[in-house]
């Protein structure tokens, strides 16, 4: 008889785990997913392209119905998990049932944050996060609304970029110096924030959100310096934290995320958890590529063949407002040699990091064919004195030069 186990979480990191159980164990498990979103799991990354009209929200569904079913998955929908008994082994659902469980693993992600200022509960304020955010952000482009998108990470750019698209007149606050401060260094942001602006974004850097300025609705943002921004909605996209409440109500250890060890299990035994809502070694990896990572670990481990997870080289490879960026590795590193291409007219940006003649760090802005090659030499610490001098022309000519 098949073991039940159960995960919460109905996203990218769940549907990779039933991919590697399903490869090394199909049949072992009687698998039940659960998700609160009233759709399959899809492809977050793509939220925006479906915002910007450049895929439809069935185009990015990473599954068919047919898919799951035919892997003896249960796929239970637009219905929350509202508590875990770990004593009787039970999950209950917002719907009244109960989903009983062998094995329990958190696949919750994480959830938007909203800034604590005055304001922040007007009508017409809004999160970008998942396809719920998008048919209201969609709205709000067809009717040409002004929009001001707070945040000038990731989903902020995002989220300005779709809205854009959509047709909205978009103005996006960002409280640093530079974009994407954590994936670029300075004159990576610089060119981005440039090739952004050519897309007919407004961009203010250095701007602190004081309060969202309206009553039964929006009427503006105004900042700390006193300027006052006239909007019809605004969009929080600064950032976002673990979905670890409902593990911590159960009694399952929580730091910032839901505490694992090299196996993804928590402290309560036969309960695991991966993806944004898991914290490892003190991260808490808030991109697709390290739970891809930890899901194929944990498969190995529920199925028998345990290996282990040492943490992930984090990588950062998107199309971001239209504009392609890769970042990886400490490409700020004080120490080692540091190569530059920068051609502004191009729109194309490259740094490369060298230490102790292996690639330690790389950003790419414009230009990103060669970025999964670096990625490789960053990860596999090859040396590269054979291709030291090509290298920053691309894999073909430094290859070629170094046979």
């Amino acid at each position: 008889m098949s073991e039940p186990l159960v995960i919460i979480g109905n996203g990218m990191a769940a549907a990779r785990l039933v991919e590697e159980l399903a490869k090394r164990a199909l049949g072992r498990y009687a698998i039940a997913v659960i998700g609160d979103e009233p759709r399959l799991a899809y492809n977050r990354v793509l939220l925006s392209s479906v915002l910007a009209g450049e895929a439809t929200s069935q185009e990015i569904e990473l599954k068919s119905a047919a898919w799951w079913r035919d892997r003896g998955v249960t796929v239970t929908y637009g219905c929350a998990a509202d508590a875990i008994d770990l004593a009787a082994r039970h999950v209950h659902l917002a719907n009244g049932l109960t989903v009983p469980f062998s094995k329990l693993v958190f696949a919750t992600g994480s959830i938007p944050v909203r800034l604590a200022v005055p304001g922040a509960d007007i009508p017409g304020v809004h999160t970008f996060r998942d396809s719920r955010d998008v048919d209201q952000l969609l709205a709000l482009g067809k009717a040409k609304t002004r929009v001001v998108v707070v945040g000038g990470g990731l989903l902020g750019l995002e989220a300005a970029y779709g809205l854009a698209k959509a047709g909205a007149k978009v103005t996006l606050l960002h409280l640093m110096e530079s974009l994407m401060e954590r994936q670029l260094d300075a004159p990576a942001a610089t060119l981005l924030k440039r090739l952004v602006e050519d897309k007919g974004i407004e961009i203010l850097l250095g701007a602190n959100t004081r309060q969202i300025m309206g009553g039964e609705k929006v009427d503006g943002v105004e900042l700390a310096d006193g300027r006052v921004i006239a909007a019809d909605a605004v969009v929080f996209a600064a950032g976002i934290r673990p979905n670890a409440m409902l593990a911590k109500d159960a009694g399952v250890p929580v730091n910032r995320g839901i505490v694992v060890d090299d196996r993804l299990r928590t402290d309560v035994e036969s309960v695991y958890a991966l993806g944004e809502c898991a914290e490892h070694r003190g991260i808490c990896y808030g991109l697709v590529e390290p739970a891809y990572e930890q899901a194929k670990v944990l498969a190995a481990h529920l199925a028998g063949c345990p290996m282990d997870y040492s943490g992930s080289v984090v990588a950062t490879n998107l199309k971001v407002s239209g504009v392609s960026v890769f970042s990886a590795g400490d490409f700020l590193a004080a120490e080692g040699d540091t190569l530059v291409f920068n051609d502004e007219r191009r729109g194309a940006y490259k740094k490369l990091v060298i230490t102790n003649d292996r690639l330690t760090g790389a950003v790419l802005v414009g230009d990103t064919q060669d970025a999964l090659w670096y990625l490789d030499l960053i990860r596999t610490a090859a040396p590269i004195h054979a291709i030291r001098g090509d290298m920053m022309f691309g894999r073909d000519l430094a290859q070629l030069k170094a046979a």
